[in-house]
């Protein structure tokens, strides 16, 4: 048989296969690739970009039966509804006197408060109250809305495992019929039975996949961090701590892990890649971040993305005073799989060469 007849066949027979909506492996060889090729894009938004649009959509936007809140689009992501692969971050606005109406929904959500104080989040029925540098859960299909009776703006930035869930075809969503859920547990009434990690109530026999403390306060956090300026650090990420589940020790949510990470002064780290990505919301400090050769300088109220698999390393560029990273990761997911990995970057001493700065 010629070369020209075997062509003829072979186009004849993937014609076809294609039309019966097979394919061949041999000809999807090339997605199994050899380390993850994320579409994510590493991306920075910065705070005077931040600040300006949420006070412009203060005065443009009502709050109606959605929120205020303006969601983070990653620009490798063909305008899909994620910051990362998995989740998505957002900066919402809730101006004095308003109410967001309850509702409740199948991804998790947390919220970490920039700006404000005395707003508040209500979650089946319990009512936690915010201060900038909380970290606020909301767990998956729990009714809740949100309020401000302060005379000032408060501002949080969300993250949701909305691409997640969506991938999953698990997307659940459905209003509560009036606009806020009552009230039916006293305030703030799970830092009361589990704000202490070290000492869980025998009584509470339940065992959420989430936990059941929805305020980590900032001034704890704070202490915390504070408290372990003088210990040796990890080489990759310094003083980081993640939020933890008070009756497990485990990560807080199924879907979504959260760090916190001090930065000393004149600390350079070295870099590494994991799988799994990455949200950061920097609470204080100047800094950089090398994420695959390209640098982004940031600062204070500045969000970056960190794609998976990317090669990244962190530095404070501030000789006297440390500087603070919040994060969102999707880390819980891929322990779960057994597919989390991570691998330190062996040359150069453990730095990277940069070879272009990030701008928008």
């Amino acid at each position: 048989m010629t070369r020209e007849v075997a062509t003829a066949a072979e186009k004849e027979f993937h014609e076809k296969m294609h039309a019966a909506h097979m394919y061949g492996l041999w000809e999807l060889a090339s997605q199994m690739t050899r380390h993850p090729e994320p579409k994510a894009i590493p991306y920075m938004w910065k705070a005077s970009l931040i600040e300006s649009l949420v006070r412009e959509a203060g005065e443009a936007v009502p709050v109606g039966e959605e929120r205020r809140a303006l969601q983070l689009f990653n620009p490798g992501l063909d305008g899909r509804w994620a910051t990362t692969n998995t989740m998505i971050a957002a900066i919402q606005l809730l101006l004095p006197g308003e109410v967001a109406r309850a509702h409740r929904h199948t991804p998790t959500a947390i919220r970490f408060i920039m700006e404000g104080s005395g707003g508040y989040t209500s979650v089946d029925g319990e009512r936690v109250y915010m201060e900038p540098g909380d970290l606020i859960l909301t767990p998956s299909w729990a009714w809740h809305d949100h309020g401000n009776t302060t005379g000032k703006p408060v501002v949080w930035m969300d993250g949701l495992d909305v691409p997640l869930v969506q991938a999953l075809n698990a997307m659940f969503f459905q209003f509560y019929d009036k606009e806020q859920y009552p009230l039916t547990k006293p305030k703030n009434s799970s830092t009361v039975l589990h704000g202490n990690a070290s000492l869980s109530p025998t009584w509470v026999k339940e065992r959420p996949q989430s936990s059941p403390l929805l305020l980590y306060s900032w001034e704890k956090t704070y202490q915390s961090l504070g408290a372990l300026r003088d210990i040796d650090g990890d080489e990759w990420d310094d003083i980081a701590l993640e939020y933890t589940h008070p009756q497990t020790g485990g990560a807080l949510l199924p879907t979504m892990g959260c760090w916190v990470q001090m930065l000393r002064p004149g600390a350079r780290l070295k870099a590494h890649r994991h799988t799994g990505s990455a949200v950061y919301y920097v609470v204080q400090g100047q800094g950089e971040s090398i994420i695959d050769g390209v640098r982004f300088a940031w600062g204070q109220g500045d969000i970056i993305t960190l794609p998976s698999w990317a090669l990244h390393e962190h530095a404070n560029l501030s000789p006297r005073d440390p500087a603070i990273l919040f994060s969102i990761q999707d880390r819980p997911v891929l322990t779960a799989l057994g597919l989390y990995r991570e691998e330190a970057f062996g040359d150069n001493g453990g730095h990277q060469t940069v070879a272009s700065t990030f701008k928008a």
